[in-house]
């Protein structure tokens, strides 16, 4: 694993779904002390409620607030990419100021985006 990990929303529903890979990739990561990163429009995008497993994951990832610089990098990859979504923009810009790989349920989606954030690796669970 990299640095640090950036999760984006289909990761999330696939740990709430006990989905095997989402599971090792989570505990791997916290096993070897991988920050975990949740931009909050993901948790938006995420949260219906709270239950135990939404808690569990929250308190192990750091939610990271979403900051105007990376706001304005999402915009200006929305730009080049417009068919890209703002969620997965953000997610992007966001692991890019890390350094981070992000997983990702439907690498698809974050596939034209890479051509932006050439330095963000993309992987699935």
């Amino acid at each position: 694993m990299a640095q640090g990990v950036t999760f984006d929303t289909g990761v999330l529903i696939a740990l709430e779904r006990r989905k095997q890979r989402a599971w090792e990739i989570y505990r791997r990561a916290v096993e070897r002390l991988v920050p975990i990163t949740i931009p909050t429009p993901v948790l938006g995008e995420w949260w219906r409620g709270r239950t135990e497993v939404r808690e569990a994951i929250c308190a192990s990832a750091r939610l990271e607030p979403l900051s105007e610089a990376v706001a304005r990098v999402a915009g200006e990859a929305l730009a080049q990419v417009p068919r890209a979504t703002i969620i997965d923009a953000f997610v992007m810009a966001s692991a890019a100021s890390r350094g981070d790989v992000v997983y990702t349920a439907d690498v698809r989606d974050f596939s034209a985006l890479q051509a932006y954030f050439a330095s963000v690796r993309v992987l699935a669970v």
